[in-house]
């Protein structure tokens, strides 16, 4: 079986389309995705309200425990909680870089790499939050 010239062009431009798209396009974007959903628990206080803050953006849990999707970042997650009759307490969550990220060097190139980078795919916040309020 032979193809036309024309045939061949065809079929290479669709292995170039795609491996360059695999290229473009980082790893933990695909498995994980930028957004991530968290819990926030206040110890034995129910019914606070928290607020959670990075560079990409603001994310409210209007009544502990409970939980929100915030957007994955290289920077840290400043989690405030308050309620009446009680100090006020805030942390800050590390953001860490998942091991993945390391590996997209090596299947998706550095330019995959900088896609999961600057889209916050390649970083991972804890799954669970507890910050313990006390009594004012």
């Amino acid at each position: 079986m032979r193809f036309s010239k024309r045939v061949v062009k065809r079929i290479m431009a669709v292995i170039f389309s795609s491996l360059f798209a695999i290229l473009i396009t980082g790893c933990a974007s695909i498995v994980n995705g930028q957004n991530q959903p968290v819990s926030v628990s206040t110890g034995q206080v129910k019914g606070a309200a928290c607020a959670l803050q990075n560079n990409k953006g603001k994310w409210y849990v209007p009544n502990t425990p409970g939980s929100v999707t915030v957007q994955r970042s290289y920077q840290d997650l400043h989690v405030a909680c308050e309620k009446k009759g009680y100090t006020p307490a805030d942390q800050k969550v590390a953001s860490k870089t998942k091991g993945m990220a390391f590996g997209n060097v090596l299947f998706g190139g550095v330019i995959g790499a900088g896609v999961d980078m600057a889209d916050g795919a390649a970083y991972d916040y804890p799954n669970e939050i507890n910050l313990n309020l006390q009594k004012a």
